[in-house]
C-alpha cells in the first residue's frame, strides 16, 4: 500500500509518500523562516506559508520518489489538534488531490502520530507508557493496545516546547528556542540558578511551565544577557526541565507498582525529544526501573509527514476513511 501524507499542523510543511513495507520514497520538510522574527509562530502567517510551498513540496516529492500519483492507495494529512488555518489548508489540499484520483482520504490525529512514531523502529510490548513532549503538548499517555490509548497527565497551563521557546525569546536566543538553549547550555553552570518546580510534590502526572517562565523573565530583567549569565540560565533552566519531566516519569512508573499493569516499555516522543540531555536522564530512570526506552528516528522526531504516513499505515481500515471529515483544532486522541 502506497500512501501520500500531509503534515501541517503548526509551521512545519511536510510531505511523505511511504509504502506499508516501512520504505520511505520521499519525504520533505520545510520549516518557515518567518516566524523568527516574531519570536514565535503567527497563526496567519504559517497558514499562508502552507498555502505557498505545499504545491512545490508535492511536485518534489513525487519527482523525487519517481511515483505517479495514479500509484497512490490511500491520501492522509493532520486533521487536529493545531493551527486551524494550517490544518484546513493541508487537509483541503490533500483531500482535492484524493478526489481528483478517486482514491480514499484518512484523516489523521497528530498526537496520535507522534505516539505510534516509536513502533517505526521498535517492537512495542503493552502495556506502553508514552511521554509526548511538543511545542503544544506536555502528557502522558498508557497504551494497553495499539487501539487503547489512555490520557494520565498532561500540562496544566504552557507545554514544554513552549516554554524552551519563551525562554528563549527573554534571553534573545531565537525560534525554536529549545536547540539555542541546549546550545548555549552546553557552556553553563547548569547549579548556578535555582528555578521552581511546579507541582514536584505532588504524585499525580500534571504538568505546570508557565510559573518556570515568569521565574526567567524576572532573571533577565535583573541582569545583563552576558554570555555567561545566557549560558549559565541556559543550562539551569535545561536542569529544571529535565528535573520535571525525571520526577513525572518515576511517578508514572511508580503509579503502576503493586497493579497487575506491568509496563514493558517507554516511549519519549515530540520535538523535545530531540534534546540529548533530556533523553541521557530520562535514559537513566528507566535503567534503573529496568524498563526499556524507545525515542523516534530523527525523520519523525519534530512535526513531520513521515510520521503522518505511519499513522496511516498502522490504523489503516475502511471504517476510518472519511473524506468528510472536519479539521479540528482541539481534536483529541
Amino acid at each position: 500500500m502506497l500512501v501520500f501524507a500531509v503534515e501541517t499542523s503548526c509551521d512545519e510543511t511536510s510531505i511523505c509518500i511511504m509504502e506499508s513495507n516501512k520504505k520511505i520514497h520521499s519525504h520533505m520538510i520545510y520549516s518557515q523562516e518567518i516566524h523568527k522574527k516574531h519570536g514565535g509562530v503567527v497563526p496567519e502567517l504559517a497558514s499562508r506559508a502552507h498555502l505557498e510551498i505545499l504545491q512545490k513540496l508535492y511536485l518534489d516529492c513525487f519527482k523525487k520518489s519517481k511515483i505517479s500519483i495514479n500509484d497512490i492507495d490511500v491520501f492522509s494529512a493532520t486533521c487536529g489538534p493545531g493551527l486551524i488555518g494550517g490544518l484546513l489548508v493541508g487537509s483541503i489540499f490533500t483531500k482535492s488531490l484524493a478526489i481528483g484520483s478517486k482514491k480514499p482520504f484518512l484523516p489523521i490525529n497528530h498526537l496520535e502520530a507522534h505516539i505510534t512514531s516509536t513502533s517505526y523502529n521498535n517492537e512495542i510490548k503493552y502495556p506502553h507508557l508514552i511521554m509526548l513532549l511538543t511545542g503544544g503538548h506536555t502528557q502522558i499517555y498508557l497504551m494497553q493496545n495499539k487501539n487503547n490509548i489512555k490520557l494520565l497527565g498532561e500540562t496544566i497551563d504552557d507545554a514544554v516546547g513552549e516554554a524552551f521557546d519563551k525562554v528563549g525569546k527573554l534571553l534573545n536566543l531565537g525560534y525554536p528556542g529549545g536547540p539555542e538553549i541546549e546550545k548555549r547550555a552546553a557552556y553553563g553552570n547548569k547549579n548556578t540558578y535555582q528555578l521552581p518546580i511546579p507541582l514536584a510534590s505532588s504524585k499525580n502526572l500534571d504538568f505546570s511551565f508557565s510559573g518556570i517562565k515568569t521565574f526567567v523573565n524576572i532573571l533577565t530583567k535583573k541582569n545583563s544577557l552576558t554570555k555567561k549569565f545566557v549560558n549559565d540560565l541556559s543550562a539551569s533552566f535545561q536542569k529544571n526541565i529535565e528535573d520535571i519531566l525525571s520526577i513525572k516519569l518515576q511517578n508514572a512508573l511508580d503509579s503502576f507498582k503493586n497493579k497487575p499493569i506491568n509496563i514493558k516499555n517507554v516511549s519519549i516522543v515530540g520535538g523535545v525529544a530531540n534534546n540529548n540531555y533530556i533523553k541521557k536522564s530520562l535514559t537513566k530512570i528507566t535503567k534503573k526501573n529496568n524498563i526499556e526506552i524507545f525515542f523516534p528516528i530523527n525523520e519523525m522526531i519534530s512535526d513531520n509527514a513521515a510520521m503522518i504516513a505511519w499513522n496511516c499505515i498502522c490504523k489503516y481500515d475502511e471504517s476510518l476513511l472519511d473524506l468528510n471529515f472536519k479539521a479540528n483544532p482541539r481534536l483529541a486522541i
